[in-house]
């Protein structure tokens, strides 16, 4: 029986829902906290994927639905195809310019940038841009980026955990 995201109870059916912009899968009790989403496409989708997969074994059949059903969960966003910049990208840079023996003014002129950036970059004043990161990745053979954390997967909506919203939030009533 499924369960609504916002308050955990077991429903026999859920209505789609849009909560300050996600779209969530809640109880009438629940729903009345947002605006109520058509699920058009969602009943079309689930159809073609049903139809093609019918004519595979049991195990496609069950690993097509289960792929459907997280993809409705996590949509990918502008934030999914960004690097994150390690948090000591200052000190990283700070010392590769140095075990190469470069100057501030030199590591610039060679990246065709002014001193002031890489200056500003090894105080940790200002992240750097994507293409000025990427020039200095190459140029010093380091990497500004930090790999995924076991905490990032931990959301990744993949699992088998069921964490409702109603497990993280307190309401005020």
């Amino acid at each position: 029986m499924p369960q609504c995201e916002m308050c955990g109870s077991d429903q026999a059916s859920l209505k789609t829902v849009k909560v300050e912009g996600a779209e969530l899968q809640l109880c009438d009790d629940c729903a009345e906290f947002g605006t109520e989403v058509r699920t058009e496409s969602t009943s079309s989708a689930s159809t073609k994927y049903s139809t093609s997969s019918s004519s595979g074994s049991d195990s496609s059949r069950s690993s097509g639905s289960s792929s459907s059903s997280s993809s409705k969960r996590r949509r990918r966003d502008m934030f999914d195809d960004m690097d994150e910049i390690a948090t000591d990208y200052d000190d990283r840079i700070r010392q590769a310019r140095e075990s190469r023996g470069l100057s501030q003014e030199e590591l610039a002129q060679s990246l065709n940038e002014k001193a002031s950036l890489i200056r500003k970059l090894e105080r940790g004043d200002i992240m750097p841009p994507d293409s000025v990161r990427k020039k200095i990745e190459r140029k010093l053979d380091i990497s500004l980026v930090e790999g995924e954390s076991d905490d990032d997967s931990e959301w990744s909506g993949g699992g088998s955990t069921t964490t409702t919203l109603g497990d993280v939030v307190k309401r005020k009533d």
